[in-house]
């Protein structure tokens, strides 16, 4: 009983019978008013059947009984009963007893009378005939039920199809995010189709595709970052133990060693942690959410002082950073100065580390609509199988070591914070030997 009642409300049901209703309703509303209205005009276009009749028919002056007979002769070869009065009104001679007769200024129009529609016709010498169809009252109702009959049965069968058809994408649809939400990841729905259904499971794969990446990304971020926290943690830990073992038999440089040690493993687990929880925080925040709090950035400004903080070359307008500087105009992006500020500090702390002691060199410049800031070390470079995975989380290439003071997450994080800016960060060899990494952000209007 529930499951009959649960398929009864299926929604394909509801839509095939809601199409049955509509149509049902129109053709009734289509056949009252052809019935009510088309009649009349109809007969508006015959040629003039008064003269017809007139005719026909005997004389005004000829007897009632000639005039009866003419009219039973016309009822049996036109199937109507017929009513035959005079020009004041006055009934002359009549097939039936339930005829109606004509109001006063008739002219050639319809009456209604209880055994159906009779039609009034004005003779040329006065008089006027009133005439109705036999039995139309039964043909009509026959006729109208039997034509919504097959229309229903037509639009019926065309529309339970196109019914059924849909619903069942949307019972696809239902188990995929009933199967999504029990923890299958993967699971995506057929996209077939350019309607609002096709949509709705585009969306819905778009979204199974970020939920999976932002947990595949989170999972990985965790099982990285307790890895990476391990290390500054033993060498805190074997610190400690030392300032507490015969701490008084050190001197006072030893000392001094083990309290920087300290401080520098503190300093890189308190870099973690802040870079660990931005990475989550881009993660798990949408672009298009980040980009409706930006506001208008002096790119040129933020770069120009971050340059002069790091001992770092700078130049505007230029098409390489090795180009003598030229005077460009004022670049402007919109984005969050914030991140756009940690954008600058990690690609000029990673050509410090990496770039041995070499000068750093960095380039803003406008091209066409977007700015592109381009940081280059002479460093060693990168290997050309690792130039795009510099950009992972917790990567290092084949050499760094962790007393760089890297963490693996400086670059991921360039990376993140130019796609929420709608922009891309990538890896270019220095020509003459080096690195370059270019982020290129749109220009703000």
């Amino acid at each position: 009983m529930t499951r009959g009642l649960r398929r009864r409300h299926r929604l394909y049901w509801r839509i095939w019978l809601a199409v049955l209703a509509s149509l049902a309703l129109v053709a009734l509303i289509t056949a009252s008013v052809v019935h009510l209205l088309g009649e009349p005009s109809d007969a508006a276009r015959r040629p003039p059947i008064g003269d017809v009749l007139q005719a026909v028919l005997p004389p005004a002056d000829a007897p009632r009984v000639d005039l009866l007979a003419a009219l039973v002769h016309w009822r049996e070869k036109l199937a109507s009963d017929i009513a035959l009065y005079d020009h004041d009104g006055a009934l002359l001679a009549a097939t039936a007893d339930d005829l109606p007769a004509p109001p006063p200024g008739h002219g050639d129009e319809w009456l209604h009378s209880a055994h159906g529609r009779a039609f009034v016709v004005a003779l040329p010498d006065g008089r006027v005939v009133v005439i109705r169809r036999f039995h139309q009252v039964a043909r009509f109702s026959i006729g109208l039920l039997g034509t919504l009959a097959l229309i229903a049965l037509g639009v019926g069968a065309g529309a339970y199809p196109i019914a059924r058809r849909l619903t069942r994408r949307l019972e696809a649809l239902q188990a995929g995010v009933e199967q999504l939400g029990r923890g299958g990841l993967p699971t995506r729905v057929d996209e077939h189709g350019h309607d609002e259904v096709a949509q709705l499971a585009q969306s819905f794969n778009a979204a199974a595709e970020r939920i999976e990446s932002l947990l595949r990304a989170q999972r990985s971020l965790l099982a990285n970052a307790s890895h990476e926290l391990r290390s500054p943690l033993a060498r805190v830990r074997m610190a400690v133990e030392m300032l507490a073992t015969d701490a008084a038999a050190r001197n006072a440089e030893t000392m001094a060693n083990l309290r920087a040690e300290l401080v520098r493993n503190i300093a890189e687990l308190d870099q973690l942690i802040d870079e660990i929880l931005l990475a989550s925080r881009l993660d798990a925040q949408a672009a298009g959410d980040a980009q409706e709090r930006f506001e208008p950035v002096d790119l040129t400004s933020l770069a120009r002082e971050q340059c002069a903080q790091a001992n770092a070359n700078f130049a505007t307008g230029a098409e390489q950073p090795d180009a003598p500087p030229a005077a460009g105009a004022t670049i402007v992006v919109q984005g969050d100065a914030r991140l756009l500020r940690r954008l600058l500090d990690n690609l000029l702390e990673n050509a410090r580390r990496y770039g041995q002691g070499s000068a750093i060199d960095v380039a803003l410049r406008g091209d066409h609509d977007t700015a592109v800031l381009t940081v280059c070390d002479r460093g060693p470079g990168v290997p050309a199988a690792d130039q795009e995975r510099v950009f992972e989380p917790f990567f290092r290439v084949a050499g760094a070591t962790e007393a760089a003071g890297s963490v693996g997450l400086g670059l991921a994080l360039v990376r993140k914070i130019a796609e929420q800016h709608g922009g891309q960060a990538e890896y270019r060899p220095r020509p003459g030997g080096g690195s370059c990494f270019v982020v290129i952000l749109p220009l703000a209007y």
